[in-house]
């Protein structure tokens, strides 16, 4: 039998990664997009905060980042609980702090692709909504956003297809993602190449479905737009 009946349960871990990639994915970009309208703000005291937070979270691995927000966070909610009236032990739910790890790491790279996207939008276009009569918030969504899009995307696809393939650290964490089912699996059967093999496979997938959807992406923002001026 292929994979000796396993493929359902690495299809299952599969579809776990997936939504912790996704979501995850969503947080970095929402962090990212705050963290580079702070950079580019005029408050010192919004680039500091910008500033130290791209640096720290970019020079700590990721591992340790996942071990600190998991087991760090549980104990020291647990500390706290009994202040507040909570008497019940408190568990992190793995899927949560995966997600909330993987999503505030990779806002710190994103912040950085949002940066330089916003950047390289020219400021006479900006200047020229506000001379019509646009507010800065509609200036950002109408002029601004959607052209800073086409060159972040470029960003946004490195970072999500290395983003995917890090959701692998969830597994230490006791998820039963992609990475922990295949763990099991090559741990019963004693085939450790065949199922981490299965593994790479589908990561595989994940990534090159992603790398066409982000050139079909890149094709759809780029209309209109001069070939010399990409």
């Amino acid at each position: 039998m292929f994979l000796h009946g396993f493929l359902p349960s690495l299809l299952e871990g599969a579809a776990v990664t997936l939504g912790v990639a996704l979501s995850s994915l969503l947080i970095a970009a929402l962090l990212g997009l705050t963290g580079a309208l702070a950079k580019l703000s005029r408050s010192r005291i919004a680039q500091a905060v910008a500033g130290l937070y791209t640096t720290v979270i970019r020079g700590v691995p990721d591992l340790v980042l996942m071990l600190l927000v998991f087991y760090g966070g549980q104990l020291g909610i647990n500390t706290l609980a009994p202040m507040l009236g909570h008497e019940d032990y408190i568990d992190i739910d793995p899927f949560l702090a995966g997600v909330l790890t993987i999503g505030f790491i990779f806002g710190a790279y994103l912040t950085e692709a949002f940066r330089g996207a916003f950047l390289a939008v020219p400021p006479g276009q900006r200047e020229a909504g506000l001379a019509f009569g646009m507010s800065p918030r509609q200036v950002l969504w109408r002029i601004t956003l959607p052209q800073m899009l086409r060159h972040a995307l470029p960003g946004i696809s490195n970072n999500w297809l290395v983003l995917i393939k890090s959701t692998a650290i969830v597994s230490v964490i006791g998820l039963s993602d992609l990475m922990t089912r295949g763990q099991q699996a090559a741990g019963t059967t004693r085939e450790p190449f065949s199922f981490y093999l299965a593994v790479a496979v589908i990561y595989l997938l994940f990534t090159t479905v992603s790398e066409l959807g982000f050139a079909w992406a890149q094709r759809r923002l780029a209309i209109g737009v001069k070939e010399g001026r990409l």
